[in-house]
């Protein structure tokens, strides 16, 4: 029995040729799909080159645009992951301490935050930055939507870490507590560098998250990021609505790519960096590691070693 019959049941003569004919129909209902789409846009002239030549032949619609907005996007994507990841880092661990009030604490936190949705946390920050702070109407949006970023994508990767964590066997805290180690010496050179492999896709994930949803300040709140700039853009260039909403979508997929095919390369760079599964420590870090007054002797590390008194 070969490999892949055990997976499914390998299609005889007429299941073949019902998926040929299904994969026809389904090819064929696709290229109709596509044609009406295309034939509708001609019809409303919105395939016409005079709509799509400002992006091609006219820098100002770049310079004036595009390029602003894609700039505010970043900047409010970036300052929203770099808060959001070491946040989310610090209530996954501490949602899995061993104290109960520092663990409901985080809990609830998250639990909260989580359970909102990111437009209304943007909309209640830029009304509290309104009512209690001096800060400038023109910066407020930009406050708000990284606040409101922050608040529930800390939440998220919250549960991603602590599931990441979780997900380790728990011979990897035993054997590091069995060579002296303390909680937060196992958690910090044991537990996180193993997990960071296994939680990237999802902490990529949601990153991406992060940079579609600035969009949301623009709609609502007046932050000038990538979306926002398609209607002056758009009223400025002939109610090319399409050709801009066309442009901006690529301009995002090229964005989420890059930063994916990042993730992917920083994957397995780490993956092949590990020679085995578990965290190794070197024998010289040892006596370092252990608990003041004891000593780890070298050999106890082949296996489930303990410590022995000075």
């Amino acid at each position: 029995m070969s490999e892949q019959s055990v997976l499914y049941d390998v299609p005889g003569p007429r299941a073949k040729r019902r998926n040929v004919l299904l994969t026809v129909v389904f090819l064929v209902a696709l290229a109709a799909l596509i044609w009406w789409v295309v034939q509708s846009l001609a019809d409303k002239n919105q395939l016409a080159w005079v709509k799509w030549r400002p992006f091609f032949a006219d820098s100002r619609a770049w310079e004036t645009y595009l390029l602003p907005g894609l700039k505010n996007t970043l900047i409010a994507a970036s300052l929203a992951m770099v808060i959001a990841l070491p946040l989310g880092a610090l209530f996954g661990i501490a949602r899995l301490s061993e104290h109960w009030w520092v663990r409901g604490a985080a809990g609830t936190v998250v639990e909260f935050f989580r359970a909102i949705p990111v437009l209304i946390l943007m909309l209640f920050a830029n009304a509290a930055y309104s009512e209690f702070t001096d800060i400038s109407p023109d910066s407020r949006p930009l406050y708000a939507v990284v606040t409101g970023l922050v608040l529930y994508n800390a939440s998220v990767l919250a549960e991603i870490v602590r599931a990441g964590i979780l997900s380790l066997p728990r011979g990897q805290t035993d054997a590091a507590k069995a060579i002296g180690m303390r909680k937060n010496q196992v958690m910090r050179h044991v537990l996180l560098p193993q997990s960071v492999t296994a939680m990237l896709p999802a902490i990529v994930s949601q990153l991406v998250v992060i940079v579609k949803d600035t969009a949301l300040g623009g709609a609502l709140l007046g932050f000038s990021e990538l979306l926002a700039s398609v209607r002056p853009m758009s009223a400025n260039y002939g109610a090319n609505t399409i050709a801009s909403f066309t442009v901006v979508a690529v301009i995002f997929v090229v964005l989420n790519f890059a930063l994916t095919s990042f993730a992917s390369w920083l994957e397995g760079e780490l993956r092949r960096g590990k020679k085995s599964t578990g965290a190794v420590v070197g024998a010289d870090a040892v006596d370092q590691l252990a608990t003041p007054g004891e000593h780890v002797s070298h050999d106890d590390l082949g296996g489930a070693g303990g410590t022995s008194s000075k």
